[in-house]
């Protein structure tokens, strides 16, 4: 899995279309093998994008759970913490 892609489900506030398009182009990105596509194939990689980013919105909207909402500030806060341990910094 892309490091850069985050959990989105159950946060509060609600995820973003913005987190779930930024989501869905590094999803696409890993797949194809490329940041940014020639050309040729910007057409398919956009429509992808696109697709991606429906599909994890209704995913998404659908979820149900029974565990209280994830807090934004306290998943960051322990997402720099991991990477001061892995780093060193």
């Amino acid at each position: 899995m892309c490091r850069n892609i985050r959990p989105l489900a159950n946060f509060e506030p609600p995820v973003t279309e913005d987190e779930v398009h930024a989501a869905a182009l590094q999803y696409v990105r890993k797949i194809s093998g490329t940041a940014r596509p020639s050309r040729a194939n910007a057409e398919a990689f956009d429509r992808a994008v696109a697709e991606v980013a429906e599909a994890s919105a209704r995913l998404l909207a659908a979820l149900v759970t029974t565990a209280p909402p994830k807090d934004r500030e306290e998943e960051a806060a322990k997402a720099r913490r991991r990477a001061a341990l892995r780093y060193g910094t």
